[in-house]
This record gives structure tokens, sequence and C-alpha cells, in this order.
């Protein structure tokens, strides 16, 4: 599996915008596994979001995509700047 970790800070008064995003993004994306938004514990404007593929062709198929960076967009506009990624082979997991 392959996916990022991405930090960002959501502007004031927009979270819910952005959850409603991302729940409108859910698109047939070939390979996607899973994604999580997580509000960080203590700091009402700072999310981390997760993302999981099933492999890095599929992550970087997806990323590349018009549609994605659209959304990207739209994201960032909800944003006090644009998020930090890190991208990189998931090597465990548990259920």
């Amino acid at each position: 599996m392959f996916g990022t970790v991405g930090r960002m800070k959501v502007k004031p008064g927009k979270l819910d915008d952005l959850v409603k995003l991302m729940g409108e993004d859910q698109r047939d994306i070939d390979g996607s596994i899973a994604y999580y938004l997580y509000k960080v514990e203590g700091k009402d404007n700072e999310l981390i979001m997760v993302v999981a593929f099933r492999d890095k062709e599929s992550y970087f198929k997806n990323a590349d995509d018009p549609s994605q960076d659209e959304t990207y967009r739209k994201m960032v506009a909800l944003l006090e700047g644009p998020p930090t990624w890190e991208d990189g082979e998931i090597i465990a997991n548990g259920s």
C-alpha cells in the first residue's frame, strides 16, 4: 500500500465546508482504500489527513488526475495555507 499524511490549518468557520468537500470528493477512484481526517486534540483549526491507496502507481495516477487538482484547489481555499504532505509506503496496518 502507499499513501500520504497531510497537515493543515483550516480557516476559522470553514471546518464544516472542508468536511463536506471531502465527502463530495468520494468519486470512484481506482486503487483508493480509505481516507481519514483528524482534528488535532486541543487545536481547533489543525487537521491531519491520512490517505491510503492500493499501491504507489494508483496513488500517483490519482495525484495526476485533473479532477483531483480541482478538489485540491477548493480545499486550499478553505485553509490558512497549503498543507504539508509526507508520501510513503504503508508497511503495516491493523484491523
